[in-house]
């Protein structure tokens, strides 16, 4: 880096503010959200908060990687960055769950922007040996800011509002923009003549957005044969049809299909979609159950995730440190087979479920999780050249996002059919006939439940709409509905570790790829810190070429 080595302190106070902020938000609003649908109702569409998020970080994501690598890294970041600090902004405003899922979709843009600029800026300036311990480190980063931030979003949620886990993202941000600014100075732009392939990005995104409609409204508002159902499926169908071609077609393409000839990198992709349906899909879920079903406060339901974050911490400092010295596939198989263990042991609770035993079942998670993040990206970089870094980081973040988006929206669907028959067949049957239900505000709520069972999940997220239940029959409603809502949330549970066992199996094909040492490298191409040194200069004519795939 020569006479910019002055800025990369700053420059990774920057990333790793960037990491925390970002972590920060998912965490904290995990924790506050049994809170906010006791607040703006709609636990029916709670998913859509989350998959409003996942959705446009997925779809900004792989245009983020193409404009870093042509505009350059900074100016990508800190904007992202700033459209961040706007969304959480505007979500701590809204009023009604509608307000809130909207302004988490501009948030997920920032978001989108965040996350895989940090990887790739790590991947840009350390050579292959030291990407492991820094893409650890930065898993550590986004680890530590998960223990933090369920401890801090319980805390706000029970002696503040909750619209205060937005509103603290605001200094955090500000101070990860300035450094990412000044960090990135005199920074290269690296080709001329830019072409934006905004026909891929319009596609897409009708593409996602369809699929995730019709899979939300399919057997809720309208059946699954319903002309409104086939034709979202039918224009999602399409709108991907077309955005494949395009690609082929496009000079600068979103998705360059060409990167899917690299094993690592279409194997990776899909586990990065694996990962993505299971783990992410079904997470969101957790808080869920411990405030709902176990029965703990939002702070302890904070403090329970924090056994799971350290162990996510270690196994990713470990796995970013070791991965040098084994193959990739021995740590995605690891990985994978401690997040199905963990699934498994979440679907067999219950409601008699204690808080020190969920915490037993989640480190099984933070340690499948922890060794599996950082070796994504390390596999990818690995695999990949500088000028094609961008993209190739990008894409498999984007596959992860694309699979949490589709899994928050299918794990969703199931959990409302599952729960809505559960609550016909075994909740209303026991209080049919009881004298003294139907009367006061209780008796309004069972009322609107025949329409929308749903709603009466809200009774355990929400401390005073269990008062308005009448004192002499709580011991019988609220462990009908416990039961209820745990069965539903058992089923989820054991999808995703289907699902986590589906891509051991996936990762077996990655074969004996493994990082490659400096000596096997041309010096020229890893030379150290190739984003800030000012030797490098892309022409607008170059086409570099993949590198092959030497190893798989």
């Amino acid at each position: 880096m020569g006479e910019n080595d002055s800025r990369r302190p700053i420059l990774l106070l920057g990333l790793f503010l960037g990491i925390f902020f970002a972590a920060l938000d998912q965490t904290v609003v995990g924790t506050a959200m049994p809170r906010i649908i006791g607040d703006l109702g709609g636990l029916s569409i709670m998913t859509w908060v989350t998959t409003a998020y996942m959705l446009s970080s997925a779809t900004i994501v792989p245009i983020a990687g193409k404009f870093a690598d042509l505009f350059g890294r900074r100016i990508v970041y800190v904007t992202g960055i700033l459209i961040f600090i706007l969304g959480s902004t505007l979500c701590g405003t809204c009023h009604n769950m509608t307000e809130l899922i909207i302004y988490r979709g501009l948030q997920g843009i920032g978001g989108g922007m965040i996350m895989p600029l940090s990887m790739i800026v790590v991947g840009d300036i350390f050579t292959p040996e030291k990407r492991g311990k820094w893409q650890g480190v930065i898993g550590g980063i986004f680890a530590l800011a998960s223990i933090v931030g369920p401890t801090v979003g319980g805390w706000i949620v029970d002696n503040s509002s909750w619209r205060w886990v937005f509103y603290i993202n605001l200094p955090i941000g500000m101070l990860a923009a300035s450094c990412i600014y000044f960090g990135l100075q005199g920074e290269k732009q690296l080709r001329k003549g830019i072409v934006i392939d905004y026909a891929g990005a319009v596609t897409l995104t009708i593409g996602i957005v369809s699929l995730l409609f019709g899979l939300n409204l399919g057997g809720k508002n309208y059946p699954w044969s319903s002309w409104q159902v086939i034709a979202l499926f039918g224009l999602s169908f399409i709108a991907v049809a077309i955005f494949l071609l395009v690609e082929k077609k496009a000079p600068e393409p979103i998705l360059h299909f060409d990167l899917f000839k690299n094993r690592v990198f279409a194997v990776t992709s899909i586990l990065s979609f694996l990962m993505g349906l299971g783990m992410f899909g079904s997470l969101m879920f957790l808080p869920i159950f411990l405030q709902g079903v176990v029965g703990i406060s939002a702070t302890k339901s904070g403090n329970t995730m924090i056994p799971m974050m350290i162990s996510l911490i270690a196994a990713s400092v470990i796995g970013g440190r070791i991965v040098t010295k084994v193959r990739f596939r021995t740590l995605f198989v690891a990985g994978l087979s401690f997040t199905a263990v963990g699934f498994y042991l979440l679907s067999t609770m219950s409601s008699d479920t204690t808080q020190s035993t969920a915490i037993s079942h989640i480190i099984f998670l933070g340690c499948g999780m922890g060794l599996i993040m950082p070796t994504t990206t390390i596999a990818v970089q690995n695999a990949f050249p500088y000028e094609q870094r961008g993209v190739a980081t990008s894409s498999t973040q984007f596959f992860r996002m694309i699979g949490g988006s589709i899994g928050m929206t299918v794990l969703g669907v199931i959990f409302n059919n599952h729960s809505a028959d559960f609550l016909e067949k075994e909740f209303f049957p026991k209080i049919q006939g009881v004298t003294g239900l139907n009367g006061g505000p209780f008796g309004k709520v069972l009322l609107e439940a025949h329409s929308d069972p749903h709603s009466l999940f809200n009774v355990l997220l929400s401390p005073e709409a269990q008062k308005q239940i009448p004192e002499g029959f709580r011991q019988l409603i609220l462990p009908l509905l416990k039961h209820s809502l745990a069965n539903s949330l058992n089923l989820v549970f054991l999808i995703a570790m289907f699902v986590t066992i589906a891509g051991i199996a996936i990762s077996v094909l990655m074969g004996d790829a493994r990082i490659e040492k400096m000596s096997e490298r041309p010096m020229a191409q890893e030379a150290g810190m190739e984003l800030l040194a000012e030797e490098v200069e892309l022409t607008s004519d170059m086409e570099p070429d993949l590198i092959d795939d030497r190893k798989t």
